[in-house]
């Protein structure tokens, strides 16, 4: 089998693609040939059975022409058994004609809680649209395939047992971009509300700022820290780590923090719960999405979304639980990564639906 993929950027060290190498490197070790479509091309490690046609340029004319440049080689002999596309629905509409005159299967992945119209069009065209999970995938498709999310399980393996906390200070970590949505206002707050009730714990947010929104709030959150005693004791802003150093950030935490807002939440699967979840670190979430992932555990590890008070409430049920308890969560979490979430039942998926678009 062959198969093109077509994603922004091939960079291991990214915080935020860094994962398509490793997906890359999944499909490559189950394919003949992976030919990767990528707008540049950083560090990396992947296999010989990779090839690269990268199409950057600052002028978008000539960039546009160099992707078609791009996916017209890619899809040359031995003709590919379906082009990828990864979570830009642009990419797909600009790709699906040369793909149709040679009669190549399109599929895109996507997994965020927005949508626009190139969205719309791509879900039209491809023959698949596969994201983790019906709750990630903006629009209602007969075409979706939840696939789970993709965590390589080697690189995200477990902690430590003795480096849950014991008495100590309760190590929470959040990461992700500093985006209002992202509810980090709601985590202060919360955590304010907890470590005035007596919880002695530690926070630190981690994330890139970006975007001119993102690092406003970033100022708003820091001054938010500054002016609050007990946030300036138990709270931390700092800087961004390179995808490489999160496994070790995540074997020094105790929980996983995530607070989306109630409007973004129900579609937000962040790769970073799955990541966390495969270091065996238990997750506090407010996503409602996550509702199936987290039933069943031995604590309830859920809040409701923007809600300060419960959030609270969560951070000191897990601060009185027993390290013992904290284990077992963390590796039944674990456990659920290895079954439906890993890296290898990804790219297995993947192949699934591209053998059911062909016809077998």
């Amino acid at each position: 089998m062959r198969i093109v993929f077509v994603t922004q950027t091939i960079d291991s060290e990214d915080p935020n693609l860094g994962v398509t190498v490793d997906w890359v490197r999944a499909l490559a070790a189950r394919c003949d040939e992976v030919r990767v479509i990528a707008d540049r091309v950083r560090m990396h490690d992947l296999p010989e059975n990779v090839s690269f046609r990268t199409f950057g340029d600052r002028r978008r004319l000539v960039r546009g022409a160099r992707f078609e440049q791009a996916v017209a080689g890619a899809l040359g002999a031995p003709t590919p058994d379906a082009v990828l596309v990864h979570m830009v629905p642009l990419f797909l509409l600009l790709a699906a004609p040369l793909a149709r005159l040679r009669r190549v299967p399109v599929l895109l992945w996507y997994a965020h809680w927005r949508g626009d119209w190139t969205l719309r069009a791509a879900d039209r065209l491809c023959a698949a649209a596969l994201s983790v999970d019906r709750d990630s995938y903006p629009l209602a498709s007969a075409k979706l395939r939840p696939i789970g999310h993709g965590i390589d399980v080697g690189r995200f393996a477990p902690r430590s047992p003795s480096a849950v906390s014991n008495g100590a200070t309760l190590q929470l970590l959040a990461l992700g971009r500093t985006a209002p949505w992202k509810g980090y206002a709601t985590l202060l707050d919360g955590l304010e509300l907890a470590v005035g009730a007596g919880l002695d714990a530690h926070l630190q947010i981690r994330g890139p700022s970006t975007k001119e929104e993102e690092r406003l709030h970033r100022v708003e959150l820091a001054r938010r820290i500054d002016e609050s005693p007990d946030l300036r004791a138990h709270a931390e802003l700092a800087d961004p780590v390179p995808r490489d150093r999160i496994p070790g950030l995540l074997a020094r935490t105790d929980a996983l923090v995530t607070a989306a807002d109630s409007g973004h939440a129900t579609q937000t699967l962040d790769k970073v719960v799955y990541e966390a979840s495969a270091c065996a670190v238990p997750v506090i979430a407010s996503n409602p999405a996550l509702a199936r992932y987290l039933d069943g555990l031995p604590l309830r590890l859920d809040f409701r979304p923007g809600d300060a008070g419960d959030l609270a409430r969560a951070l000191r049920e897990f601060g009185a639980a027993s390290p013992a308890t904290r284990e077992e969560v963390g590796l039944e979490l674990r456990r659920r990564v290895e079954q439906g979430h890993s890296v290898d039942t990804w790219a297995d998926r993947v192949l699934d639906v591209v053998r059911e678009v062909r016809g077998g």
